[in-house]
């Protein structure tokens, strides 16, 4: 992994014991492995974008609108966004490593588009690939006239982008030719072509005047500051909307021109440009070509190699994905439900570079009356590179640490390296002190998506700490391979050789069944994610014998920082019911038991890493989690897992709220089989008078007097995840040993499984506590692809 092994050097000396040759065969096979990953659509806030994994590199974007009218100018589509009211954007089938095919409905503008990426491997730089951008009619009886612009920007100071065509005020006769350089690629030429069978426009008013600009390709060139290409809607829009003013005054209002020439590119280059867009506009049905030739590699594509390639790549990837999720049992279009929210999963993994604003003066705390409140000091980091996957395309385009874990589960089980790749980055935020900010809102593109008051993070705050579910799910895919690390020689180099034409599932695999290559990124991960569990245990900290608690560890309690009167947001469950009002001296439930499954992870990784003495130190502290769990958080009285709290009295009590919370030790597998306390679990879980419905688990009882009320984010609503969570811990624990529970976990399983799918037939962040339907954001391409996984009955 490109960016594990620039941090190699330290490690492996510690753990090779200076193995200078096995530390550049590593770092080769890394490099050709990652060359795979290097492009891809990795601009998800885009409806179509791609990008290097490389900063201030060459960036690409497509815009388009509707000249059919004289009003569809102003509603250029070029970031998702919902008041574009789109039917749907939705990948059809994506494969990070080869490409994939995007399916975009736009009524408004009564066209279908499809974007088709393919990538061909060769050379050092990422190789080439070819992109189609096909329309045509939703409803032919109407027409459709569709201006598409692309564009392309050298978002650094370093390379150089220009157009080799000669200027004409016209515009350009046949195809686009560009050529430049940029860091980390190298020199490259680019192709924009036609297909010959495009239908010629049909003429408007008055472009007799304008030459032959409505049958040509219209272009503008600007000069961009470094890391400002994101703003190229607005420099394109803008360079075409400078001159309407006086093309109106001289047509009149009454007969303006037609709109594919009045809302046109200017044909002007200026000095110094380096974002270059290019405009056409089309009538019924047609496709344009779009080829990117690395001059590192021999390949080049032309349209024929480029329609073979994506028939052939269509073609592994839906035989592929029915051997990777063996759902054969489902519908034909059940199956196609599931590929389409796992490639919109894949398809919302974004490169994300630029600073964050972190404010390490400020800290809030209810009733600690030795806290002085400072002034508030956000400041800008130094800039930072992340890979990761974003919940949504449109409201959420960044990195959530609460929803990455999730991601990962189901990217993890397609590919599981791309899964590695960016559990790495993750990782590599964390900071010298332990802690990784909550929302990953890196530079001034990702934050023009987010209000001002949620920009600014806090180095006090946490967040669930589901990066151990995929460090998880990783050790349990080499456990499944027989991967074992105890008698390895850790010397010896990687059993698979990689180049160009290694295949993108052998790719996507190489860690889980070369044990070299596991045992060297999980020793790579070790130290920095057990600063961060580290930091969990002493900035989370909660109170016991300050409030007279009786408990098994007078250690093992935990509060959540950051909450509000009415919000713990670090919780990730904002408005769930906690105790009012807030008190220095609440215990949080949730977080207990997330941090006995982050122990439980440490542990495994420990073992797996033959690292005894931290296997011991987490095994007791495992056992002082859980005994306190019991200790701190069951309440006798209401048969339930409890928050705890401080009453008037300075007592301390149960506060209890029948949902999610209160299932946190049964969601998370931490109680056994034949645990006393989880007859009552279930009986709360399978009552329909509670958290039961046809459509999924409930985050809020029916019975709670704050169920639907105020925000009703997590006041009753069904997410997936946790459901999920839900269902894991009943197939692989609760029905699978023996108990007393164990048959009738066996028949929630089942029931719970079948609501789950039949629930979802669309993508949305949750889902309606009562008649099941989708709400809140949408699409909401997340951990509602988890979907996937229960289908196929992968936990």
């Amino acid at each position: 992994m490109v960016r594990l092994f620039a941090a190699l050097p330290v490690v492996l000396a510690l753990a090779l014991g200076g193995a200078a040759q096995f530390e550049q065969d590593f770092a080769a096979h890394a490099h050709g492995a990652n060359q795979s990953l290097l492009w891809g659509p990795y601009r998800p806030n885009l409806y179509f974008g791609l990008r290097p994994r490389i900063p201030n590199s060459l960036m690409h974007g497509l815009m388009w609108f509707g000249t059919h009218d004289y009003t569809s100018y102003t509603k250029v589509r070029h970031a998702c966004d919902t008041g574009d009211e789109l039917d749907s954007y939705t990948y059809t089938e994506l494969d990070a490593r080869t490409g994939g095919v995007q399916v975009i409905k736009d009524s408004k503008n009564n066209v279908v588009l499809k974007t088709e990426f393919l990538k061909v491997p060769g050379g050092d730089a990422g190789g080439s690939w070819g992109v189609r951008i096909s329309g045509a009619p939703i409803e032919p009886e109407k027409g459709s006239r569709i201006s598409i612009i692309n564009y392309f920007g050298n978002d650094g100071p370093l390379g150089f982008l220009e157009m080799e065509n000669e200027e004409d005020e016209e515009g350009i006769v046949g195809d686009v030719k560009l050529k430049g350089s940029a860091q980390g690629l190298g020199e490259f030429a680019i192709r924009i072509e036609n297909n010959p069978h495009n239908r010629e426009l049909s003429p408007g008013p008055h472009v007799e005047d304008f030459g032959e600009r409505l049958h040509r390709t219209q272009y503008f060139g600007a000069p961009v500051k470094p890391g400002q290409v994101w703003q190229a809607k607005t420099i394109l829009t803008n360079s075409y909307m400078a001159g309407l003013q006086a093309v109106v005054e001289k047509y009149g209002q009454q007969s303006p021109p037609d709109p594919a020439v009045l809302f046109a590119l200017p044909n002007e280059i200026r000095y110094g440009a380096n974002l270059l867009g290019f405009q056409k506009t089309y009538e019924g049905s047609f496709s344009v070509d779009i080829f990117f030739d690395s001059a590192a590699s021999p390949s080049k594509m032309d349209s024929s190699t480029l329609t073979a390639g994506l028939a052939a790549a269509s073609a592994s990837y839906h035989e592929r994905f029915a051997r990777t999720f063996p759902i054969s049992s489902y519908s034909s279009a059940e199956v196609r439900f599931a590929e389409d929210i796992t490639s919109n999963m894949v398809g919302g993994i974004g490169y994300f570079y630029g600073s964050s604003i972190v404010d390490r003066s400020f800290a809030h705390e209810w009733d600690d009356e030795d806290y002085v409140e400072r002034e508030r000091k956000p400041e800008l980091t130094e800039p930072n590179v992340l890979f990761t996957a974003t919940p949504s395309r449109s409201f959420f385009p960044r990195g959530f640490y609460w929803d990455e874990g999730f991601h990962l589960l189901i990217i993890g089980a397609w590919d599981n390296d791309l899964s590695l790749e960016i559990l790495w980055d993750w990782i590599g935020m964390i900071d010298d002190d332990g802690w990784v900010a909550r929302e990953q809102i890196l530079g001034e593109e990702a934050r023009s998506k987010v209000p001002q008051e949620f920009q600014t993070q806090y180095p006090t705050y946490a967040n669930p700490p589901t990066l151990a579910m995929a460090v998880t799910a990783y050790i349990n895919r080499l456990k499944a391979a027989g991967v074992s690390l105890s008698s390895l020689d850790v010397t010896s180099q990687p059993h698979t050789s990689v180049d160009s034409s290694t295949s993108a599932e052998t790719l996507s695999s190489l860690h889980v069944f070369d044990a070299q290559l596991a045992q060297q990124y999980l020793t790579a991960i070790y130290g920095r994610l057990k600063r961060h569990y580290e930091w969990f245990r002493e900035t989370q900290r909660g109170q016991i014998r300050e409030w007279g608690r009786d408990a098994t560890s007078r250690t093992e309690a935990y509060r959540w920082r950051g909450r509000t009167a009415d919000h713990v947001l670090t919780s990730g469950l904002d408005d769930y019911p906690r105790a009012k009002p807030p008190h220095l001296g609440e215990l949080h439930l949730d977080l207990i038991s997330w941090m006995a499954f982050f122990t439980k992870t440490m542990g495994e990784i420990a073992e797996f890493l033959g690292e005894e003495d931290d296997l011991a130190e987490f095994k007791g502290n495992y056992d002082n989690i859980v005994a306190n769990i019991e200790d701190l958080h069951w309440s006798e009285e209401q048969q339930m897992y409890c928050d705890a709290s401080v009453d008037a009295d300075d007592e301390s009590i149960h506060v209890c709220h029948k949902g999610y919370i209160s299932l946190f030790p049964f969601l998370l597998g931490l109680l056994p089989a034949d645990s006393p306390h989880l007859g009552p679990i279930l009986d709360m879980v399978r009552d329909p008078a509670q958290l039961w419905s046809p459509y999924g688990i409930r985050s809020l009882s029916l019975t709670e007097p704050l169920f639907g009320q105020g925000e009703n984010y997590w006041r009753g609503p069904i997410w997936i995840q946790m459901n999920y969570m839900a269902l894991q811990s009943l197939y692989k624990v609760y029905a699978k040993e023996p108990g007393p529970n164990q048959v009738r976990a066996g028949e929630i399983y089942a029931e719970l499984r079948k609501n789950e799918y039949e629930a979802t037939g669309y993508v949305w962040e949750q889902y309606d506590a009562k008649t099941g339907k989708g709400q809140r954001s949408h699409p909401f391409t997340g951990w509602t692809s988890l979907v996937t996984l229960i289908m196929a009955e992968q936990y």
